[in-house]
């Protein structure tokens, strides 16, 4: 049977309703849908009967990314579970969509906007009368309305810009085709009357965006000349009440002076001054009995409710003792040593030469990568970011005031969620970080020495070159030390490539003398090949308190295309050595993560495939734990790097001689040479091969002075047999190698030295690299 033809969609009002094909499943593909777009939501069901009872799906266009495929396909979705693939019976009809949800968006981003705001606009100015809350409400309403207009306009000139472009290159392209006679004249009279409307359009566009920037900077200048005006309203209206209760107060007190002998009339002074203070108590406000009910978010069991008074108290003040210091203000750090204050700090750079527009076809170099090691491979600079594993590896340090905020912490497990934040917040400058980190060479090294700015200094060396091992060592001033050894194992996968950290991260505080450990989760890189590159993290983390047998694990959920959590989640519970709940921690590892603390904890029903049965915890109020940092202003241009990795390669005198900031290609790349830098590249991995080939010489000949075997010729040393000979010659400059007591994993431990050759300047033994 045919089906009736899909009538056009038609607008009514603020609401469009319309036949849209979407997306189903791989077996019945695209399916005829009503779709109803009003008040920023949009709808679907099957059919317009379903409208008074069965809604399909809905989707928020506040929030949502609108993107065209191709003449009649496209895409509406909301970054989480929710994505609608669409396609429309001709391209006029998608085009009237896209325009409708494009204003539509940007509508509901304004009231959103505005409801969140909506509490600054009943000011206490409007309070005294009816009159002066009528008008604020009636300006306030002609402000959103003109705001409105101004909003509509700003979308209809990016609509105008973004499909007048996409007008010209159809017009570009046809005009390029070979046609002759009457196609190839009508042609030819379209392009011309196109690039008059696009003269005409960008012509009116440029006095759209002059209106728009004037309207916004006199809208600016009306909006503090207002707030000045209800302030000096305010203060007037105060004066006047004081000067009404300070006249009524000498008025009575003059008519009882009247009425009395000079006895009477000192009691009758002070008894209008008492009468005065009990019509202030109308006037008192009580906050604090607002904190109150804010310690239970989740109804607990009675026995929380029916304590006597006493056990009230101190159940509240063990809470303010576990709460207050994980809600505590940034730590002033400089108070114990205020001589530091003055001492000017170096002034670090702000920006990075922006990064260049150079194309590079992707598929010929990744093609042949396919299941090999990713380390093994040479790859061009145009991959990488200007910066070294060792300098990435040292971003770690981001948001070293966790652990400062830990080493103050007074019990093991609050100094657990500083840990555990900590551990997540390493994780937040990947989200939109797609270069790939320059690989080190052996013996490079890198330091960090932020002791003057935040008390800490950071050493990295690259101690193997394969497997490639980076070992890391950092000490604080505020008690704490951090270090590390990782290992970078990676594939290639085709779609995606998986980065897998292996090796352990020790936290360890002077003061309490516990000691943390735990290991990194697999980064997955996704849409090599095709499409826009993104960064997902995916695993579990088990932070483990040596000292007390503290544990918190956590969960870093993969990306699901049908998950409805929020993308990016990380969850975490706080457990003592005998298995009991303390906090809950939650978040997303790009943006913040917050901790509740546990009242009481129980088993629910059975829950999933497996029947495991989910615990219930019954929490207080979550609070912040940690939250990421803003990205500079023109991130997007300097490889997304965030205020720390701008000022990772800046040049600094006094470093050793094999520091990555003095390494030539990376350099050259951060300055925008980048065939310099992959022609420089490619010499530094030359010469780090015949220095790896003299080792195995020294090696060999070592190995058979050793065994009083025959001399070996050096030409055999390109004998593949001769590959698994130990470069037991090498040794790291800095580090030592040993084996963990905690993990017992053979490791590379800072020997020290490094900071006492810096002060001296002497870097004798230091190997030439570059």
């Amino acid at each position: 049977m045919s089906e009736p033809k899909a009538p056009t969609p038609t607008p009514a009002g603020d609401t469009y309703k319309g036949w849209v094909f979407k997306w189903t499943n791989y077996i019945k593909g695209y399916q005829r849908r009503w779709f109803v777009l009003s008040n920023g939501l949009l709808s679907y069901y099957r059919t317009q009967a379903e409208m008074g009872h069965t809604c399909r799906g809905t989707i928020n266009l506040a929030t949502a990314n609108i993107t065209v495929d191709d003449a009649c396909n496209f895409m509406i979705s909301n970054g989480g579970a929710q994505t609608y693939h669409l396609k429309a019976s001709c391209e006029v009809e998608r085009q009237k969509w896209i325009t409708a949800l494009e204003l539509a968006k940007a509508k509901a981003a304004r009231m959103q906007a505005e409801s969140d705001d909506s509490g600054d606009d009943f000011s206490p100015s409007a309070a005294p009368g009816q009159g002066a809350g009528s008008q604020n409400a009636e300006f306030q309403s002609a402000m959103r309305m003109l705001g409105s207009k101004v909003e509509d306009l700003s979308t209809c000139n990016d609509l105008i810009s973004k499909h007048g472009s996409a007008l010209q290159r159809s017009l570009s392209e046809l005009d390029n085709l070979t046609l002759t006679g009457e196609a190839g004249e009508k042609i030819r009279q379209v392009t011309e009357r196109a690039t008059l409307f696009r003269i005409t359009s960008n012509a009116m566009i440029n006095a759209c965006r002059d209106f728009l920037s004037m309207a916004q900077t006199h809208s600016k200048r009306w909006q503090k000349a207002l707030q000045a005006e209800r302030e000096q309203r305010v203060r007037l209206e105060e004066t006047l009440e004081q000067l009404a209760k300070q006249h009524n107060h000498l008025e009575r007190a003059f008519r009882g002076a009247a009425q009395a002998n000079a006895s009477a009339d000192s009691k009758s002074i002070s008894g209008p001054g008492k009468g005065e203070v009990s019509d202030d108590d109308d006037n008192e406000f009580f906050d604090a009995m607002e904190e109150a009910p804010e310690f239970i978010t989740v109804p607990a069991d009675p026995q929380f409710h029916k304590r006597s008074s006493s056990n009230v108290s101190s159940f509240n003040s063990e809470i303010c003792q576990d709460d207050q210091s994980l809600n505590e203000e940034p730590l002033a750090m400089n108070q114990e040593s205020p001589s530091q204050e003055l001492v000017p700090l170096k002034k670090r750079r702000t920006r990075i030469p922006d990064k260049p527009n150079y194309s590079l076809n992707l598929w010929s170099i990744m093609k042949n990568c396919i299941g090999k090691e990713l380390s093994k491979i040479p790859m061009p600079v145009n991959f990488n970011e200007p910066i070294s594993m060792l300098q990435r590896l040292s971003e770690d340090l981001e948001y070293h005031e966790l652990l400062d905020k830990a080493a103050k912490s007074h019990n093991s497990l609050e100094q657990m969620c500083y840990v555990a934040a900590f551990c997540v917040s390493a994780y937040s400058t990947t989200v939109y970080r797609t270069g790939k980190p320059f690989n080190p060479l052996l013996g490079e090294t890198y330091e960090l020495d932020r002791q003057r700015e935040s008390g800490y200094r950071s050493l990295c060396e690259q101690v193997s070159h394969h497997p490639p091992a980076a070992a890391h060592h950092a000490i604080s001033d505020r008690g704490w030390t951090l270090r590390q050894e990782i290992t970078v194992a990676s594939k290639f996968r085709g779609k995606y490539l998986s980065i897998m950290p292996l090796g352990t991260i020790h936290a360890i505080f002077e003061k309490s003398n516990n000691h943390y450990t735990w290991k990194k989760v697999t980064t997955t890189v996704h849409n090599i090949i095709v499409g826009k590159l993104w960064i997902d993290q995916s695993g579990e983390i088990d932070v483990v308190n040596h000292t007390t047998g503290d544990r918190c694990h956590l969960k870093f959920a993969p990306y699901s295309y049908f998950s409805r959590d929020v993308a990016r989640k990380v969850t975490g519970v706080v457990m003592d050595k005998t298995g009991k709940a303390h906090y809950v921690l939650s978040g997303t590892w790009d943006e913040k993560m917050e901790f509740s603390r546990v009242m009481q904890s129980s088993r629910g029903g059975e829950n999933g495939t497996e029947g495991r049965q989910k615990t219930v915890y019954q929490t207080l109020k979550a609070k912040e734990l940690w939250r990421r940092n803003p990205l500079p202003d023109g991130a997007e241009t300097m490889y997304y790097f965030t205020a720390l990795a701008l000022t990772l390669n800046e040049p600094e005198e006094g470093v050793a001689p094999t520091d990555s900031r003095l390494r030539p290609d990376q350099r050259l790349m951060e300055d925008g040479r980048w065939d310099e830098a992959n022609a420089e590249k490619q010499r530094l991995e030359e010469k780090q091969r015949t220095a790896r080939r003299e080792r195995e010489r020294e090696a060999l000949n070592q190995r058979s002075s050793s065994t009083s075997e025959e001399a070996v010729d050096e030409d055999s040393v390109t004998d593949p047999s001769l590959k698994s000979v130990p470069h037991e010659n090498y040794k790291a400059r800095w580090f030592e190698h040993t084996e963990d007591k905690i993990t017992g994993e053979a490791v590379h431990v800072y020997k020290g030295g490094y900071w006492e050759a810096k002060d001296q300047g002497k870097w004798e033994d230091c190997p030439d690299i570059f």
